[in-house]
């Protein structure tokens, strides 16, 4: 007898529907799984006979053979248990198989026959719903992520025999119940900006890249805040919507890494992976073409401290994700994208001892040691950064007035939200498009006119600093952002000059103290 259950095989962050075909016929018992089955899925098959035993299934003594279709297709992890469980009972005449036809399986099999929660089941959830299947039957323990898809039955089950109980009919399990709607509730960020004494101008330039989505490069002595600052950003962005929630849930429920007290990711991600990570665990990669940091980063930040400490190749493959905000990974068997639009924020010291030109303090590098340590940032990666600042040492009367007024996190991310709202309603026909960080040309052309006295400081900008085509572009960005955060309706002078303070100070003024002749070596 032969019987069909589908479920679903995770592709990127996307799950493809995967039939389950089990047919059971005379001969030697014996019980085989096709169809390119991994490690995981080929030892289901001995969970599944312990699991059916234990909880009472008498299974007949035949030669059962599982078919994964389409065979092509990388079968991965414990997903499958559940419906090849259900697809054995079928075709062993315990279950009608008309009752597998309208539902997605998916779920993990202890040898007692509970249900064990698995990853992916967000996109499991998409798949079913956009498939036209009336629901998905998954882990109990799953269900609240599953429910963030709409238009769906959700059942949630703990053991195999709810679930046969459930599609015979002798037990039906309710829905779960959704709750209401799913708000983009403002996190409790621990961190506050005004525990940041001194450093205005950084934190303005924070305040900037907050409101339109830009990267940020800080160079400064040990100390004088730059992974302070960094990590408080998230508390002045604004919350997620519902949507951007769900994309960035996606990711971690393929990671199996939803929170357990909460289906859905409600705080912009913060990564900060460390220097010594490999190009995979940045951008994504490896055997299984797993999501990096850079996409778990999704509508969040993205934090590389001491950046020339990355080796050159793993700064080098950000290029191409920071300019599209997607990343495509290649491998043998499959082609998989991550979608990857972060801000990235990076810091560095200006030498390897930190105190190269600053005032008071001894450099103990060699010139050389410098200029090589500067060039471990490739231009064309430097080139992807719109806001570069300098962070000076906060001076010991700043650090001693106790009493000082430092704003806190809630005034930049009341002008942080105002901004972007402006941004939303001026891309609402722009679909894809949330920040001015990702303005096409076109909409350049339309949002960031300049009148002729900032045309021309912005062409003598390009000359004197020899900037690119793209550095052009940016700044013409980083001005249409300061004009929002100010409310401003048209890009003024002054919105202009900012966006190029915070654009020039690159790896030339650097080293200005160099001697010219070396200076203009390391240029």
């Amino acid at each position: 007898m032969l019987a069909r259950v589908r479920s679903g095989a995770l592709v990127g962050i996307e799950a493809v529907v995967v039939e389950v075909e089990v047919d059971m016929a005379l001969g030697l018992p014996f019980f085989n799984v096709v169809g390119l089955p991994d490690g995981a899925v080929k030892e289901s098959k001995v969970r599944v006979v312990s699991a059916l035993k234990n909880c009472g299934f008498v299974l007949p003594q035949k030669r059962i053979t599982v078919n994964l279709a389409p065979a092509d297709l990388k079968k991965e992890g414990a997903t499958f248990e559940v419906p090849i469980a259900l697809g054995v009972l079928a075709a062993g005449g315990l279950l009608e198989p008309e009752a597998l036809e309208h539902y997605l399986f998916g779920g993990e099999l202890s040898l007692d026959g509970a249900v064990k929660p698995i990853r992916g089941v967000l996109p499991l959830a998409l798949a079913a719903r956009d498939a036209g299947f009336r629901g998905v039957l998954v882990p109990q323990a799953n269900a609240a992520e599953a429910a963030l898809v709409d238009r769906i039955e959700v059942i949630p089950v703990a053991t195999i025999q709810e679930a046969v109980a459930h599609l015979s009919g002798d037990a039906p399990l309710p829905a779960f119940q959704r709750g209401g709607p799913a708000g983009a509730a403002r996190p409790v960020h621990a961190l506050d900006m005004a525990d940041v004494r001194g450093q205005d101008d950084v934190k303005d330039a924070f305040e900037l890249a907050a409101a339109g989505g830009h990267n940020v490069l800080v160079c400064g002595p040990p100390g004088s805040g730059k992974t302070m600052l960094a990590r408080r950003l998230p508390s002045i962005l604004p919350a997620m919507r519902f949507e951007e929630a769900l994309d960035v849930t996606r990711i971690y429920s393929v990671l199996g890494l939803v929170p357990p007290d909460a289906a859905l990711v409600r705080e912009r991600p913060f990564r900060a992976p460390h220097h010594t990570i490999s190009d995979a665990g940045l951008v994504g990669g490896g055997p299984q073409a797993r999501p990096g940091e850079l996409s778990m980063a999704h509508r969040g930040v993205l934090f590389l401290d001491e950046l020339p400490e990355f080796r050159r190749h793993v700064l080098e493959v950000l290029r191409q994700p920071l300019e599209e905000g997607v990343i495509r990974l290649a491998r043998a068997n499959q082609h998989v994208s991550y979608p990857c639009e972060v801000m990235l924020v990076a810091a560095m010291n200006p030498c390897p001892c930190g105190y190269f030109n600053v005032a008071e303090r001894q450099c103990e590098c060699a010139r050389s040691r410098v200029l090589d340590y500067h060039a471990r940032i490739s231009g064309p990666l430097l080139d992807r950064i719109d806001i570069t600042m300098q962070s000076r040492p906060v001076e010991v009367n700043t650090m001693t007035q106790l009493n000082q007024r430092r704003l806190p996190s809630a005034h930049y991310r009341d002008r942080v939200e105002a901004a972007r709202e402006r941004q939303a309603h001026r891309f609402a026909d722009a679909p894809g498009v949330l920040t001015n960080a990702q303005m096409t040309p076109q909409h350049l052309a339309t949002f960031c006119t300049l009148n002729a006295r900032s045309q021309r400081l912005l062409s003598h900008a390009v000359d004197r600093f020899g900037l690119s085509a793209r550095a052009h572009d940016r700044i013409l960005k980083l001005s249409r952002t300061r004009a929002d955060l100010e409310a401003r309706p048209d890009i003024s002078e002054q919105d202009l000059a900012f966006a190029i303070s915070c654009r020039v100070i690159d790896r030339r003024s650097w080293l200005g103290a160099l001697p010219p002749e070396l200076s203009a070596s390391g240029a």
